[in-house]
């Protein structure tokens, strides 16, 4: 999930862009092991119906709290790609399809929509839709406002930050703009009755069901689309509102009277408001969560405990940390292009694993190094044995990479990325880097940047760019639990001009492959996703980091905690209080 991710504590482990959002063991290999999750298909319920089984325990009423350092960017569902915002909007959204949690995994269940039919060509889909959905207004929900919604998300000259797939697979999408530019007419999306919307395809898009739980296709009427200013009070059809929105600040929710639970499967209304506070120091809201004082217990923090808090998780603190998986894994770049794969070889060969790991504040709750591209939670992982150099551990070997650069004619290799220079931790790993480089034969060139800049900076894919290492994204999070999120956008000649690319690679007959295995069910396509992970692993595009987890802190007094599996964020829509 998108550009970075969206959440994260990612940025203050140096790592400048994270996308795209099991429960994965620890870093210790003597006590806890490493994650072996694996899966073979993705679960899905198309008979699931409306209300959501109840959470053991939940009662109704209060106000919770939620308290983060990061700021959602926007709260417009077209525009939503980081996982904070997809999350909190699940509360405000309701969407074709939507993902629930049962027994710790994400199930696909039926929400607007049901799951959907697919034709014998595989290039036309045809979703029935549910009747009697209201939005908080109290007006209908109709079957065109989808259809409006996915013409709208043409619109990326207004929307920049929204997801892409169907720039890829819907049928005419080169041609259309949007509504803004090219008109209500288009090809791709129809509605022949008042409850059935049909989505026709240029290519076979087996995950498009997987696709529509994304905000982009929560209805909109096109009345009430206001374009740029839609985003501070969008219209609703979850179980929460808005009440009141400061941007950047602070965003208050009360209950959406007209959201009916008989219709929705997912979903719940426990609280009767929600108030988000943003821009706080994590460390001081986590401590204060922690200390549960007053209306604090009635708190959370979303984002993952730092790692200066986890000596105080004793006794009865431990039942406060509620652990999750994550769908994200964490890498550092090499730009193909520019770095021939004999030195990329003898990079992985110098890395030095273990010391940025202790540098960036990295511990064994919330992180666990990587060997593969899929995490372990996303059906498709495949624990093979690691390749060579890239086992995501270890302290690097300089002088044998100093011999490989020999042996390649590449002595004094010149290595470049850029860096956050007015923060510490970044400043600490990328001294790191440079001595553990600089003592395998390379010629290091750090370039620092303020914070401000860094973000367009790794995203600038030109070839004369003057950094061959660590471009955006630094990892990504699955768009949903299946490989189809993550091969197609990350490794197609196609990457490179949406900037989501990991090693800037153009590669005919590797698309070729990617959009094979794109074609399956997602059933199908997981062996063969499998088979893609490692050999795109031994092309050396990236020096794994790490599989990202979810460590997040409660308190005391809120109950239903657990974690959403698709995006790394607390399962919202399942949280109550206890008294």
């Amino acid at each position: 999930m998108r550009k970075l991710t969206a959440f994260v504590a990612v940025a203050a482990l140096a790592t400048v862009g994270v996308t795209g959002c099991g429960d994965s063991k620890s870093k210790d290999k003597g006590s806890q092991g490493k994650s072996e999750i694996a899966q073979d298909q993705m679960a899905a319920d198309p008979n699931a119906k409306g209300p959501a089984p109840e959470v053991p325990g939940a009662r109704s009423g209060g106000t919770l709290t939620v308290y983060s350092q990061s700021t959602p960017n926007t709260f417009d569902p077209t525009d939503i790609y980081y996982t904070d915002s997809n999350e909190i909007g699940k509360l405000l959204f309701r969407t074709p399809t939507q993902f629930t949690m049962r027994k710790g995994m994400p199930v696909l269940v039926p929400d607007l929509t049901d799951l959907g039919t697919v034709s014998d060509d595989k290039l036309t889909w045809t979703f029935k839709m549910q009747s009697g959905i209201k939005y908080a207004d109290g007006t209908d929900v109709k079957v065109e406002d989808i259809a409006y919604a996915i013409k709208r998300s043409f619109a990326h000259d207004v929307f920049i930050n929204g997801p892409t797939y169907q720039t890829d697979y819907f049928k005419g999408a080169d041609a259309y703009k949007g509504p803004y530019v090219s008109g209500d007419k288009y090809d791709g999306v129809e509605t022949p009755d008042a409850n059935t919307l049909v989505i026709h395809l240029d290519k076979p898009f087996a995950d498009l069901p997987f696709y529509m739980t994304f905000p982009m296709f929560t209805p909109i009427p096109k009345a009430k689309d206001n374009r740029q200013d839609y985003k501070n009070n969008p219209m609703t059809t979850g179980p929460y509102q808005f009440d009141a929105f400061t941007p950047g600040t602070e965003l208050k929710l009360k209950k959406n009277t007209y959201w009916d639970a008989k219709t929705d499967p997912a979903r719940h209304q426990y609280v009767d408001a929600w108030d988000f506070k943003w821009g706080q120091d994590d460390v001081k809201t986590q401590q204060q969560v922690l200390n549960s004082a007053g209306q604090d217990a009635n708190a959370l923090n979303y984002a993952n405990i730092d790692s200066s808090l986890i000596p105080q998780l004793t006794g009865d603190k431990m039942n406060q940390l509620v652990k999750g998986s994550s769908p994200c894994t964490i890498v550092y770049q090499m730009d193909t292009r520019k770095i021939p794969l004999e030195v990329r070889k003898a990079i992985a060969k110098a890395w030095p694993y273990d010391q940025i790991w202790k540098a960036a504040g990295l511990n064994d709750y919330i992180a666990e190094p990587a060997t593969t591209i899929l995490p372990p939670s996303v059906p498709g992982y495949n624990k093979y044995a690691p390749v060579a150099d890239l086992t995501g551990e270890g302290q690097g070997d300089p002088a044998a990479a100093k011999k490989m650069l020999e042996e390649a004619g590449k002595l004094g290799f010149e290595v470049s990325w850029y860096y956050d220079n007015t923060k510490p931790i970044p400043q600490q790993v990328t001294q790191i880097r440079s001595e553990a480089l600089k003592a395998a034969g390379f010629t290091p060139k750090p370039i620092g940047v303020a914070t401000a800049d860094l973000r367009s900076k790794a995203n600038d894919y030109d070839e004369k760019s003057p950094v061959n290492m660590g471009q955006s994204p630094g990892g990504w999070c699955s768009d949903w639990p299946t490989g189809g999120s993550w091969f197609p956008v990350l490794f197609r000649s196609q990457s490179l001009k949406d900037n989501l690319s990991w090693g800037m690679m153009s590669d005919p007959a590797l698309d070729a492959e990617i959009d094979a295995a794109a074609a399956l069910p997602a059933a199908d396509a997981a062996a063969k996703w499998g088979e893609l992970d490692k050999k795109i692993m031994e092309m050396y595009v990236a020096i794994p980091r790490y599989y990202d987890k979810m460590a997040i802190l409660v308190g005391t007094n809120v109950g239903g905690g657990e974690g959403d599996g698709t995006v790394g964020m607390p399962f919202l829509q399942n949280l109550y209080l206890k008294s």
